[in-house]
């Protein structure tokens, strides 16, 4: 993370999101300053507080993408949350404080994960001695009387050169398709839901972890092949190695102080008009519960106590009805940078459809390739899907990008149906194929609308 400067930043989101290059800065400058601010000394770090962002523009520009990519990019706890499916605290429904919750359950996942991969070679080593064990279970350490000590050293020695041989066949892959019986740990704690002010899925998950703890885990016998044997046996041979209690801190620090919170539709918690009948539940109730999490308090979650105060908010919306005015002043005080992202015009869909390292033209030719089929687009297609895209944008609903999603599956929908019978050849699609197959439809406005 202290590699990357911010113009770094930018050019590794170049590479999967095209324009919105005052977005990619703000973003950039944004992650780099929590690396300014855990290099800082004394008690002014803990004053530094994360500047949030507002990401204002039409659906399919790429505000969710740019979030994702840098959470990737800082290997940082990272969750999108759809602000409209919260609602009051003491209405049903999710409250926002469950945000934090989730994001320090993935947290926890991710370093788990990164712990199993440092310890998968000494459990693989492990898994391999505990399968051996089963294929020939090793003589008991009874002792014997000392006339019959000869006898057992060389039973032990037979036994030893057995299992070297076992050893040799296990390696090279010759023991695959024998059968052989596990224990694994059996689920059976039931799941509860209980209705409390903490929240469901919590209160829920800690009875769960209170009940589980007071009953020894039962295991079962399973019945399964040798390789399925060893990657069960080395996964729970991992779970011995990791010290749990330092997860659990390492992943608490990691959403402190370097967590990102993606708060998607936020305008549709904005412009609440309650015409003097109380507070609006789904609205500005919302907006008053996620003030506090926002700034800074402390949530409870079954880790551990969570202080939200250095966590990155990234909130983004069309703002088509309402406007970022609209939220209240205290919440949008918490936002202190806004940043407009740009339509998306014909040049942009023709870089979209091409540059991208996941872009839609390489993701379609990798799928075909694998029946053998070499797919290729000549320019002047790629430049009528572009156009045509732009055209529908206008004329119907303006989803950005994801225009080009629908407009590749109608254009391709023969093409992939009929691959698997045509076998291995090549097909070039060029402009004159697309207007064939997509003007019709386009002409057609009524049409357009549910096929495109």
């Amino acid at each position: 993370m202290n590699e990357l400067t911010p113009s770094q930043i930018v050019k590794e989101l170049d590479k999967y999101i095209i324009g919105q290059d005052q977005a990619k800065k703000s973003v950039a400058i944004a992650l780099r300053n929590r690396w300014r601010r855990q290099m800082v000394e004394g008690n002014i770090r803990e004053e530094i507080m994360p500047n949030n962002i507002i990401l204002i523009g039409p659906t399919g520009v790429g505000k969710t993408e740019i979030s994702r990519r840098l959470a990737r990019l800082a290997n940082a706890a990272f969750i999108k949350v759809e602000a409209s499916k919260f609602t009051e605290v003491g209405y049903v429904g999710r409250d926002v404080e469950s945000i934090v919750r989730d994001l320090m359950d993935i947290s926890v996942q991710m370093v788990r994960e990164e712990r199993t991969k440092i310890v998968q070679k000494k459990a693989q080593e492990n898994a391999t001695e505990k399968l051996l064990d089963i294929l020939l279970p090793p003589i008991t350490n009874r002792p014997k009387p000392v006339g019959e000590m000869v006898e057992k050293d060389e039973l032990e020695l037979r036994n030893q050169r057995t299992r070297e041989k076992l050893r040799a066949q296990l390696q090279k892959g010759q023991l695959d398709d024998r059968i052989v019986e596990i224990d694994v740990p059996t689920d059976s704690t039931p799941m509860m839901q209980i209705f409390s002010p903490m929240g469901i899925e919590e209160m829920g998950m800690n009875l769960q972890d209170i009940f589980g703890g007071m009953m020894p885990k039962k295991m079962k016998k399973r019945k399964t092949t040798v390789p399925q044997a060893l990657q069960i046996i080395a996964q729970q041979e991992a779970q011995k190695l990791i010290d749990m209690e330092e997860v659990i801190r390492d992943a608490k620090n990691r959403v402190e102080n370097s967590g990102i919170v993606f708060l998607d539709e936020i305008d549709k918690i904005a412009g609440s008009n309650s015409g003097g009948h109380g507070p609006d539940v789904s609205r500005e109730g919302v907006q008053r519960d996620l003030l506090p999490v926002v700034e800074g308090t402390s949530v409870a979650t079954k880790y551990g106590v969570i202080k939200t105060d250095h966590i990155l908010f990234i909130a983004s919306g069309a703002f088509n009805v309402s406007k970022p005015s609209d939220l209240i002043p205290e919440l949008q005080g918490r936002f202190p940078i806004r940043v407009e992202l740009n339509s998306l015009t014909e040049k942009d869909f023709i870089r979209i459809l091409t540059e991208p390292e996941n872009a839609l033209i390489k993701q379609y030719t990798a799928l075909l390739g694998t029946e053998n089929v070499k797919l290729a687009f000549s320019k002047d297609a790629i430049s009528e899907i572009a156009r045509i895209a732009t055209l529908v944008n206008t004329k119907s609903e303006n989803i950005g990008a994801r225009r080009l999603h629908t407009i590749m599956s109608t254009l391709l929908e023969e093409i992939l149906f009929n691959v698997p019978e045509i076998g291995s050849k090549d097909i070039k699609i060029d402009g004159k194929m697309v207007k064939e197959k997509l003007e019709a439809i386009i002409e057609d406005e009524d049409l357009s609308k549910y096929i495109l």
